[in-house]
């Protein structure tokens, strides 16, 4: 199983300067990628639920991943994952295909549909047909991305008329994409039309082979070979004081973490990366962001591939 880091993303660790120095960190230790995610705002009137402290601040995905595409050579660079609905498929595979040239055909692009209602309105999107819509616009990516002559797409929902859609990615035909999701009819989807499937930061990781198994299996319906899909799982992880009876998998001392890590391995997870921006500790505004560094510094040694 590979690993990879979420880079600074959320509150007040999230500078540019934090960013480039963890992100070359990780790249000098060996890390196979660097990851963001996606939120478009923070109601003002939220109350608990899925509205986490650290969704108070973030950093748009694409623009800080190509930012960190100028101040490193080697490791790959994913989103983790960008809601489509916000999005036509003409704007994305152009802002993508320009991600992938100036990195140097290291994007990793994840997709999924969001869950707020509030990004919904501000986007100007309704939340119906969620799952048509993401089966069109993954079509419709794919005729775009098919061939170096006009493309042409006519569904319902996007319009493509003959034209040519310039410069193409480095990666052929396309920078991977993978589709987040934790329903049924998500995680069939990402089996049967994409690279691969990645879990949520609420993902129960103690049962996370169950969704991969699901992927699989759509995947062979449609005859394509599941050992060819990528898995991988946000790795939310929170160093404490281990030994505590009802602690949940990569929270607690590093060595019950890194046995978590082996465990994620062995339900098949082919890559985590290790994400401190969901610890309250580190990735909300109120955190010190120094302190911050610092614990990053340490998880990002201690986890290193490689290390003891």
């Amino acid at each position: 199983m590979q690993l990879g880091f979420a880079v600074p993303t959320t509150g007040s660790w999230a500078t540019v300067e934090n960013q480039v120095e963890l992100s070359r960190k990780a790249e000098d230790l060996g890390y196979a990628s660097l990851w963001t995610f996606q939120r478009l705002l923070f109601p003002a009137d939220a109350a608990g639920g899925r509205w986490q402290p650290v969704y108070h601040s973030v950093a748009d995905p694409l623009v800080t991943l190509a930012f960190l595409a100028a101040h490193t050579s080697r490791v790959r660079l994913g989103v983790a994952v960008l809601n489509l609905p916000w999005y036509s498929p003409i704007l994305l595979a152009k802002a993508a295909a320009s991600l992938d040239i100036v990195s140097g055909g290291r994007l990793d692009l994840g997709l999924g549909l969001g869950w707020a209602k509030e990004e919904y309105a501000a986007a100007g999107v309704p939340m119906q047909r969620r799952g048509a819509r993401a089966e069109e616009f993954m079509a419709c990516l794919e005729a775009i991305w098919a061939s170096d002559g006009p493309v042409e797409f006519h569904g319902e929902l996007y319009d493509v008329a003959p034209s040519l859609v310039l410069p193409r990615p480095v990666q052929q035909p396309h920078p991977p994409v993978l589709l987040g999701g934790t329903a049924e009819p998500a995680l069939r989807r990402a089996g049967r039309v994409s690279a691969g499937w990645v879990s949520s930061s609420g993902q129960d990781l103690r049962d996370i082979g169950t969704a991969i198994e699901i992927v699989r299996d759509a995947a062979r319906e449609v005859g394509r070979d599941p050992a060819e899909l990528r898995f991988v799982s946000r790795g939310v992880v929170r160093l404490r004081e281990g030994g505590t009876s009802d602690r949940r998998p990569l929270s607690g001392s590093m060595e019950e973490i890194k046995a978590d890590l082996e465990v994620l391995a062995q339900q098949g997870v082919t890559e985590t990366f290790v994400d401190l921006n969901f610890d309250s500790q580190v990735g909300t505004l109120d955190a010190d962001p120094a302190a911050s560094v610092r614990r990053a510094h340490e998880v990002l040694e201690a986890l290193a591939p490689g290390a003891a």
